[in-house]
């Protein structure tokens, strides 16, 4: 994972006039290879790319606009929707910011709960990843493979929350309600299946010369550039940069778990394949532990005026019907103030930026993903490479458009 890269292709600068001769040529927005509907304009001189310009837009939802209009507790459903492949990490970031205006501490049981959906998130995110970029070199029968064991992080989603992707399972002061009986036996089951079949993967591809020559030396970025650039996750640490805001600036208990953070200072795509396979297996790893000490108690913190009451003491109790109905209707003050909380989701660095004027809805909900500020890179890791570079090295910074398109 250390071999070093040599200096990257580059193209000659082109001649007095040689600039008529380059094609300007679409790339999407209806492409498999763009992975959403996203617009690349390159500018090739032959097969060798001279200039790309990520046209972005096609997808604009509105989604932080929206969140102004909104109860607190109504924007959560909204964050599922932006990163589609991650949407418990999005619930989570977005609650951790609100509970910190509101001051409320989650209990134990409740952190270690968040802590082992974010890594299934993050396992559901990084096997999607895999199955598509190895689809784009060309490698279909992986796909396949990868599908297979995210169908069943899906269906512990849906037992858990009754949702398969937009699951809004992640809620302000904890989760919504406390897992079924047979969740941490399913999961436990998942997690002693998975390492074999990132075993699997590996000898499909890791050994495969064709995926290899695709990918190595491909799309090298630099430890600079990578900084200069906002890059982030996996891409940022396959470049040299050793930072991970679960382990550097750690929330809901993660300084409690070990784990290894995989670095590369190949910067390829190469690199970004190897660190995230070495993440999928930490990610196990932490899981394990969060099932071993998983902590007694409450999933949610004990705050009758914002938290939605236990349905039984709604069938018994007059105040708890109140507080629900108070909720849901009107929902609950926060104090004014303003936020910034940031997470390592499955793409990278996630942040929630959350201004409170004092009333029942956000003033202003703004979100930084990492899609976005990646998608800055793209030039510098393809020009001068050849045309059928570029889809490698989109595949390989794994991009969802609801990240970019807000």
């Amino acid at each position: 994972m250390t071999e070093t890269i040599g200096t990257p292709i580059l193209a000659a600068p082109p001649a007095e006039g040689a600039k008529d001769q380059h094609m300007v040529l679409n790339m999407g927005p209806q492409h498999p290879a763009t992975h959403g509907v996203l617009r690349l304009v390159l500018e090739i001189d032959g097969e060798i790319v001279v200039h790309i310009y990520p046209e972005i837009g096609y997808l604009h939802t509105g989604i932080e606009k929206t969140c102004e209009a909104k109860h607190y507790q109504q924007v959560v459903p909204l964050t599922d929707r932006i990163n589609y492949l991650d949407p418990m990490s999005n619930n989570l970031c977005y609650c951790l910011a609100v509970e910190k205006l509101l001051g409320l501490e989650i209990p134990q049981k409740g952190q270690w709960l968040r802590v082992v959906l974010a890594e299934l998130s993050r396992l559901n995110s990084h096997l999607i990843w895999l199955g598509t970029h190895a689809m784009d070199i060309g490698a279909l029968t992986v796909f396949l493979y990868t599908f297979r064991e995210r169908e069943e992080i899906l269906r512990i989603f849906e037992g858990l929350a009754g949702q398969r992707m937009m699951t809004s399972y992640i809620r302000i002061g904890g989760v919504s309600m406390e897992p079924p009986l047979d969740f941490f036996d399913r999961v436990q089951a998942f997690i002693n299946l998975l390492p074999e079949k990132i075993d699997e993967y590996s000898n499909l591809l890791t050994g495969n010369p064709i995926f290899r020559n695709r990918l190595k030396g491909v799309g090298y970025l630099s430890r600079q550039d990578a900084i200069a650039l906002g890059v982030s996750g996996p891409p940022m640490r396959a470049s040299g940069v050793d930072f991970d805001l679960r382990r550097d600036i750690p929330y809901s208990s993660y300084e409690k778990f070990s784990f290894h953070v995989p670095i590369s200072t190949d910067g390829d795509c190469w690199a970004r394949y190897e660190v995230r396979l070495v993440e999928m297996r930490e990610s196990v790893k932490i899981i394990q532990q969060a099932l071993d000490g998983m902590p007694e108690g409450a999933v949610s913190a004990e705050a009758p005026k914002i938290v939605l009451p236990d349905r039984e003491k709604m069938k018994t109790q007059m105040e708890a019907l109140i507080h629900h109905f108070k909720i849901v209707s009107e929902g609950f003050t926060v104090p004014a103030g303003e936020v910034y909380q940031g997470i390592e989701a499955g793409h990278g660095a996630t942040g929630y930026y959350v201004v409170s004027d004092g009333s029942a809805k956000p003033y202003r909900v703004h979100m930084r993903y990492p899609s976005f500020a990646t998608l800055q890179a793209l030039e510098a890791m393809c020009k001068g490479r050849m045309l059928a570079d570029v889809v490698a090295v989109v595949g390989s910074i794994d991009i969802v458009l609801g990240e970019i398109d807000r």
